[in-house]
């Protein structure tokens, strides 16, 4: 059984035990959410139900592990022969899912 979720405007293939990083949510750590933005669902693994543009009384179950950072990205900007250069570094925040139960 998978379900294709929609969160932080990406879509996400998942599986009941699965960890997915997705865009920071206002959640804090240990607590249970329910994603109602189900794109597609199928229970055999065969047959799937698609959305339009979400499937009805479908839904996610995740827990949160954590919130956090990515790593740095380094972002160095130069223009040749004008001794101008601007390195900037940036870290983009994230929320771990652990994903409990699929509700089709």
């Amino acid at each position: 059984m998978y379900a294709i979720i929609q969160t932080g405007g990406k879509q996400y293939k998942v599986s009941v035990g699965d960890e997915i990083f997705v865009e920071k949510l206002d959640v804090q750590a240990e607590d249970e959410i329910t994603i109602n933005e189900v794109v597609a669902v199928s229970a055999d693994g065969e047959s799937i139900k698609v959305g339009a543009p979400f499937v009805d009384g479908a839904s996610v179950s995740a827990k949160v592990v954590k919130n956090g950072k990515a790593k740095k990205v380094v972002v160095f900007t130069y223009k040749p022969k004008k001794n101008a250069k601007r390195k900037m570094g940036h870290r983009q925040p994230y929320t771990k899912l652990q994903i409990t139960a699929i509700n089709a």
